[in-house]
């Protein structure tokens, strides 16, 4: 499991998610060395049609002045779909750290061509609890991933 505490967040949240019978992916938004947002997927929880961990957590986060997002980071324990990443670069947020993007891969080279810093970490923790979702959750990840 990672040591960075903002992923451990992040995936603390993916854990409440799963817990709360929804789909394990978490999400927290930092600025200067500290959480201002966190949130996790909440598809089935809400039966949303938005809200995504990083949608959750900036809607958690409440409105902020464009100056904010600036300098924020933006953790996701999944690599971000089309519209998590579009909220980033709306926001224009400059940084996002990605737990891992083997089990679904956003447009992360879409991220970076606008000057975005997309960082994959790789996490196994974060891996394994995609991985073991997925198996057991086929028809419900396809539906969240658009499929």
């Amino acid at each position: 499991m990672s040591d960075d505490p903002f992923l451990v967040a992040a995936i603390a949240e993916a854990k409440t998610g799963l817990a709360a019978g929804g789909i394990p992916i978490g999400s927290v938004l930092v600025v200067d060395g500290e959480i201002i947002g966190r949130g996790h997927n909440q598809r089935v929880q809400k039966g949303s049609t938005v809200l995504h961990a990083e949608m959750d957590c900036l809607e958690n986060a409440g409105r902020l002045p464009a100056s904010t997002y600036r300098k924020a980071t933006l953790y996701s324990t999944l690599s971000p779909c089309d519209m998590c990443s579009g909220a980033a670069i709306l926001y224009g947020i400059p940084k996002v750290i990605v737990g891992e993007n083997r089990s679904f891969r956003g447009p992360e080279d879409y991220l970076r061509s606008l000057g975005v810093d997309v960082v994959v970490v790789d996490d196994d923790s974060c891996i394994q609890m995609m991985v073991s979702f997925i198996d057991s959750n086929p028809d419900l990840w396809n539906e969240d991933i658009g499929e």
